[in-house]
Parts: structure tokens; C-alpha cells; sequence
């Protein structure tokens, strides 16, 4: 059975022509210290493709490239769809691979959100369907430039998400009572200290600066919620599904947070009190 953990399911930069380093744009925030264009090279883009400053990116105030991953686009993209051959070395075909970041960065979220969906006991109702879900999208990473490009991947969302939110409510159902349904809720800023959030759904919800310090959100929903500094100090995530590690790079946390076994506690979170 695949695991959400699969490393092909994650960023893998050195297999990677730095696309996102290129290909994506940025403009001076709390996020990033300068501004650039879709289509150029950032500035500590090494000749290799490696970054120049990968281990100071916080202090250098790059923390918008920590919180960013792929997927495994990235390397997908460098080693599949274009065999190897990078921009540098062919520059005819930069245009197309920069344009596919986006398209195949969804396809590869989709893949690991549908097949963390295939881990849980409780969509066992549903594995048929995630199998069957979980290889079409794999076969459509796998295709051309031309054919990806041309793809409705809003369309191929829509079927996919359907069957994850199905998969959330018989996970979620384990919860006894009423549960919140905040799907989408402005919660910026919210104070959730503490808050019984368990078997929540939170899905597109944004979080940004709320404080769930101490907050329960076992078994709870957070496909797609913004957690953007939001504050997990002591924060109870235990079987929270569709939570992902970018999502937990953009919030602040501390050792005493508790986490899905296939996450990692983010390096720059602070120990416990």
C-alpha cells in the first residue's frame, strides 16, 4: 500500500533543475526580501541548481522557500516529462517546463492526499475507488508536456475532491457528537485557545495568525487550510488528516505539539515551555 511518506511524493531538490526557483514569482513581503518575475533565475540560484543560501533562508528572510514544496514536481518534471535535460541545456524547452510547475505540483498533491486517503482504516468502504482515482492521476503526471499542459486539472480536482471529502466524513465520524464544520471560514486571527476541534472539518479554512495554542484538533479536516502563522504551541493534531508538511512549515509550533506520524516537527519551532 503507498504511504503518504513516499519520497517521490516530496520535494527532491538535487534531482530537481531548481523549477521552483525559476519558475514561480515573488514580491517583497514578510515572505521574501527582493521581488521577481515568473521566469527568472533567483538571484542564489547556483549553477548546479542548488540554492546558495538553503541554510540561512529564514534569517536571510527568504521563509516563503522554506515553506514551499512541490510534491515531487519538481523532479518529475526534470527527470520524466523532459528526460533529464535542463533548461540551461535547452533553453527551447524552458517556457513548457516552467509552465508545468503548477499543473504537475497539483497532480502531485492530489497523489498524496489520495494516498494518505488509501492509509486510513476507516475509508476502507472507499479503496476501490481511491485505487482507481490514485492511478489515473498517476497517469496523468506521466504524460507529455503538450498533453499536461492542455489538461483541465480544475475539472480532475472536482472528481477527486469529492471522494476525499467522502473520505473525510467516515474518518471523522469516529468523533462522537456534533462536529464544526468551519469549511472555508474566515478564522484569521481567530482565538481558539484551546478549542475542541476534534473531528473538525476545516478544509480551505484560513487560519492565518489564529491561536490554536493548546487547541484539540485530533481527527480533524485541514486539506487546504492556511495555517500561515498560525500559532500549534501544545496543539493536540493527533490523526488529523490531509495535513501536510508545508502547511506545518507556515505555522509556529513547539515541542510539547503533537503530530500525524508522517509529519515532522519543523525545524524552527520553538521547545516547549
Amino acid at each position: 500500500m503507498p504511504q503518504p511518506t513516499d519520497p517521490a511524493l516530496r520535494a527532491d531538490c538535487g534531482a530537481c533543475f531548481g523549477l521552483c526557483c525559476v519558475a514561480l514569482t515573488f514580491s517583497v513581503s514578510a515572505d521574501f526580501p527582493v521581488a521577481k518575475k515568473a521566469g527568472e533565475p533567483c538571484r542564489h540560484l547556483g549553477t548546479g541548481f542548488g540554492c546558495g543560501i538553503h541554510d540561512d533562508l529564514r534569517p536571510r528572510g527568504y521563509a516563503g522557500c522554506t515553506v514551499y514544496d512541490c510534491f515531487g514536481a519538481g523532479q518529475k518534471i526534470s527527470q520524466h516529462t523532459f528526460g533529464g535535460r535542463d533548461w540551461r541545456e535547452a533553453p527551447e524547452s524552458a517556457g513548457q517546463m516552467f509552465a508545468l510547475l503548477p499543473v504537475m505540483r497539483q497532480l502531485q498533491e492530489m497523489l498524496r492526499h489520495l494516498t494518505e486517503a488509501t492509509t486510513l482504516p476507516r475509508a476502507r468502504p472507499l479503496r476501490a475507488d481511491l485505487a482507481r482515482e490514485l492511478a489515473a492521476t498517476e497517469r496523468l503526471t506521466l504524460g507529455d508536456a503538450d498533453s499536461l499542459l492542455a489538461l483541465d486539472v480544475a475539472a480532475h480536482r472536482q472528481g477527486v475532491s469529492a471522494l476525499l471529502a467522502r473520505t473525510s466524513e467516515l474518518v471523522r465520524a469516529q468523533v462522537p457528537g456534533k462536529r464544526k464544520n468551519r469549511r472555508g471560514a474566515d478564522l484569521f486571527g481567530a482565538r481558539l485557545k484551546g478549542a475542541d476541534l476534534r473531528g473538525a472539518d476545516l478544509r480551505g479554512a484560513y487560519l492565518i495568525a489564529a491561536d490554536l495554542r493548546g487547541a484539540d484538533l485530533r481527527l480533524a479536516d485541514l486539506i487546504g487550510a492556511d495555517l500561515r502563522d498560525a500559532d500549534l504551541r501544545g496543539a493536540d493534531l493527533t490523526g488529523a488528516i490531509f495535513l501536510t508538511q508545508p502547511q506545518l512549515q507556515a505555522a509556529k509550533g513547539d515541542a510539547a505539539t503533537r503530530l500525524p506520524g508522517s509529519l515532522v516537527r519543523p525545524a524552527h519551532w520553538q521547545p516547549a515551555h
